[in-house]
């Protein structure tokens, strides 16, 4: 696989600080039973690594102490770590909004029969991976049948009132593009996914978040096999918004990976390119407890430029 970090070293992308802490993003591992093309990851059923009990319980303690209101959980498929359920309830036991970025097949591996009514006991908010509402650019990019078992794990969702008015359990889905171009418009996209899933499958959900892809790992692999890394970089670039910056994800957020450690953001860390921290090279939950990095300097390189191009793009969506 291509290396993009030294693609990406030499950057004039804005100087930006963090603010106060609202949302710790934590990467459970990269184990996965998909293997997308878009993944900026690398995950799939061949990895290996996964979060231990140990550091389970250090960033529940993190959690605790920083104040923040929202665990956002991610992998890999951050279901099939062993104590993803463990960590589900001793967040939902702070008082913490707990999200699950579920890629919806999860729901029909063996031993996970039950995750969709796990969920939705604990109130779990589910962010579904969906990068388009037809089947055949679905499969394209996540693989064959993927389009089938996520139409099936949405009604099942749908049906324990993810996504319905009134029950609080909320289900928002994610747009990739298929290849090196900005997402479409993310309020109209949204109006055409609930028109024709609710049309075709009696779908229902809250809201439709469109990411753009971002150029490292096997993505940004891919762009360089294909001679489009120069290209997607330039439409980057100059699709660049100055008042995205004041939105940007990673002003309010710590992203811990697998084995503890902090980054600005989910990009970051599968950079190697950990949070600025008095000087240390690499800070862990265990030294991070009580401590406030409001102020501190966010790292940047080009690829930051994927969140900020055109309406934007965070883990929760367009930014403008």
């Amino acid at each position: 696989m291509h290396a993009t970090l030294p693609l990406l070293a030499h950057s004039d992308f804005p100087a930006i600080r963090r603010r106060e802490l609202e949302t710790v993003q934590v990467n459970l591992g990269y184990v996965c039973n998909q293997t997308c093309l878009h993944c900026h990851v690398n995950a799939g059923p061949t990895r290996t690594e996964s979060m231990t009990r140990e550091t389970v319980n250090q960033v529940l303690e993190y959690l605790a102490a920083s104040g923040a209101r929202i665990l956002d959980l991610t992998g890999g498929a951050p279901e099939l770590n062993p104590y993803f359920r463990d960590l589900v309830i001793g967040a939902r036991a702070l008082g913490v909004t707990v999200m699950d970025r579920c890629n919806l097949t999860i729901l029909f591996e063996p031993g996970h029969e039950d995750l969709a009514e796990f969920l939705a006991a604990h109130q779990v908010q589910v962010v579904a991976s969906l990068p388009c509402y037809t089947e055949e650019l679905v499969d394209r990019q996540r693989g064959k049948g993927v389009y089938e078992k996520s139409v099936q794990g949405i009604r099942r969702l749908n049906a324990l009132g993810y996504g319905r008015d009134g029950t609080g359990l909320v289900l928002d889905l994610v747009y990739n593009p298929q290849g090196p171009s900005l997402p479409p418009p993310q309020e109209k996209l949204e109006a055409d996914y609930k028109r024709e899933l609710g049309a075709h499958f009696g779908i229902v959900f809250n809201h439709l978040f469109t990411l753009a892809n971002m150029p490292i790992q096997r993505f940004g692999s891919t762009l360089v096999s294909k001679g489009q890394f120069n290209g997607y970089m330039q439409l980057l670039r100059s699709a660049h918004r100055e008042a995205n910056l004041e939105t940007v994800m990673c002003r309010s957020m710590v992203s811990v990976d697998w084995q503890g450690y902090l980054y600005d953001c989910d990009f970051n860390q599968m950079l190697g390119l950990p949070l600025v921290d008095a000087g240390r090279k690499k800070t862990h939950l265990a030294d991070a407890l009580g401590r406030d990095f409001s102020g501190n300097p966010i790292v940047v390189r080009d690829h930051c430029f994927g969140c900020t191009a055109g309406q934007g793009s965070s883990c929760g969506g367009a930014l403008a």
